[in-house]
């Protein structure tokens, strides 16, 4: 009955998380153990000591997932959290990168489990984007109005900020963590070591402490991960490019005119670029630049586009940014995201490319939860019960490569901007539209959607036949009409 269960898990590891949530119930009062019943030494039980190093969205939310499961199973586990910084904190004291984008499905499954994102950690709601390109703007809102998404700040906030009206999404996960009954403990873990088969962490102050389980959610930018990879047992770090974060100090009302409730994306014919966004927060713009090894040249260079400093003031111009960095992002998960004892979790293990990595925290920390309490700590059981979870992500980021290399190829084509500008300006005109490129965009931006989801909606017969229409439009030499309904449209 219990490898039932555990294979009805799996199903739902790999499957929605509305059938985790659902089924969680029953599948704990089946897994259950009776008092007197032998427990594996590869399982967790009353009393087993738990770290996670790293108290950014995976780590918080796979402590979360951990103890309330854990309750639900009458098991007492006692967690630590290893985080040395204060998310409270501005500035690099308590950076977790700026570009905060909770997404209106990872919105829509956190009220699912209970968890409403307090009005003080959103800077701004974010209801439509606005398309940038070089042939005009367009304005891409959803006709039901019903997707949201929230912009955060996953720490204190960018350094010169002064007038602060808010709270760190990151600390918002970490407090909902500890009333379940996790510990914080700020120290930083400089090297992580196996004794007597357990994780033994060491802190910078050369404590030691083993554990019966430890989960590694520092993200890519820890030299940890090399240590881990250096042990030879089987993990090897997720692959990285750099990309560029940067905030632009406005002012609460310059950003309400000058940006709106809209997060500005930008497709422009600049080698490199895979995606750019200006994204409103409070008082403050976040620019985020991904693509391969974005440097300092290719940030200038898009800085000195129209299209960008059409977005800031035309007194003023772009002002110094007050806060920058290039971190390490994803462009491929772990080979294997475990070891006997140790979960990797979040962007240390696998997460979504360029997209929704707090969503891809969410599922893969809950998906190690309860791998970790209903299946087991070796690593043949994390193989089992957590792999194919990280599996499903990595699936969908190759056709997410895919996706993003159509997209650099529409960049590179003039006549091909001008198509996708023309096509989501005459849907968004028509209310009753069928809006296909609209919905594309949509979920290409947000992260919102599986890449799966949104190829399977680029092969859709009405779509392609729009699209070669409007391609041959867009190439014709005199494209009067088109410019009209661009500038008429596009406006923001």
């Amino acid at each position: 009955q219990a490898e039932d269960g555990i294979r009805d898990l799996d199903s739902c590891l790999v499957g929605s998380e509305m059938c985790i949530r659902d089924r969680g119930m029953e599948l704990a009062r089946r897994l259950s153990r009776p008092p007197n019943h032998p427990v594996s030494d590869q399982q967790l039980q009353n009393g087993s000591r738990v770290a996670v190093i790293g108290g950014g969205p995976s780590g918080a939310f796979f402590s979360y997932f951990l103890l309330r499961l854990a309750r639900r199973l009458d098991l007492e586990l006692d967690v630590d959290i290893y985080e040395p910084r204060y998310f409270n904190h501005l500035g690099p004291a308590g950076c977790n990168h700026c570009g905060g984008i909770v997404s209106e499905s990872l919105v829509q499954l956190l009220a699912i489990d209970g968890i409403n994102i307090p009005p003080g950690v959103v800077q701004r709601g974010i209801d439509s984007y606005m398309l940038h390109t070089d042939a005009g703007s367009v304005s891409i809102e959803q006709p039901q109005h019903e997707k949201r998404i929230a912009a955060v700040y996953r720490g204190g906030g960018p350094r010169g900020v002064t007038d602060i009206h808010w709270k760190s999404f990151d600390e918002f996960l970490l407090g909902l963590a500890t009333k379940q009954g996790a510990h914080i403990v700020h120290k930083m873990i400089s090297d992580v070591q196996i004794k007597a088969g357990r994780p033994a962490l060491i802190t910078h102050d050369h404590a030691e402490q083993v554990y019966d389980l430890a989960v590694v959610a520092t993200g890519v930018n820890s030299h940890l991960l090399e240590r881990m990879e250096a042990l030879g047992l089987g993990f090897k770090q997720p692959g990285t490019t750099t990309a560029f974060i940067s905030e632009f100090h406005l002012g609460e009302e310059v950003v309400r005119q000058q940006m709106g409730t809209s997060m500005h994306v930008f497709l422009l014919d600049l080698p490199r670029l895979e995606f750019a966004a200006l994204i409103p927060k409070h008082n403050c713009v976040t620019m985020c630049l991904l693509g391969d090894d974005i440097d300092e040249e290719l940030v200038e260079a898009f800085l000195n586009t129209p299209e960008v400093k059409s977005r800031f003031p035309a007194d003023s111009g772009i002002p110094q940014n007050t806060c920058h960095c290039f971190p390490r992002i994803n462009i491929s998960g772990a080979d294997q995201p475990f070891i006997d004892r140790m979960l990797f979790v979040g962007d240390s293990g696998v997460t979504r490319l360029y997209k929704d990595g707090i969503g891809a925290a969410y599922r893969t920390g809950q998906a190690a939860a309860n791998a970790a309490l209903l299946g087991g700590v070796s690593a043949e059981d994390f193989r089992r019960h957590f792999l194919p979870a990280c599996k499903k992500i990595s699936r969908d980021n190759t056709i997410g490569k895919l996706v993003f290399w159509v997209t650099s190829l529409i960049q590179g084509m003039p006549f091909s901007r001008r198509a996708i500008v023309r096509m989501t300006a005459l849907e968004q005109q028509t209310s009753n539209r069928q809006r296909h490129i609209s919905n594309i965009l949509w979920d290409v931006f947000t992260g919102s959607a599986p890449y799966r989801e949104v190829f399977v909606k680029a092969l859709h017969p009405a779509f392609l036949i729009q699209l070669s229409w409007n391609l041959v439009l867009s190439s014709l030499p005199f494209r009067a009409k088109t410019k009209l309904v661009e500038e008429r449209h596009g406006s923001n």
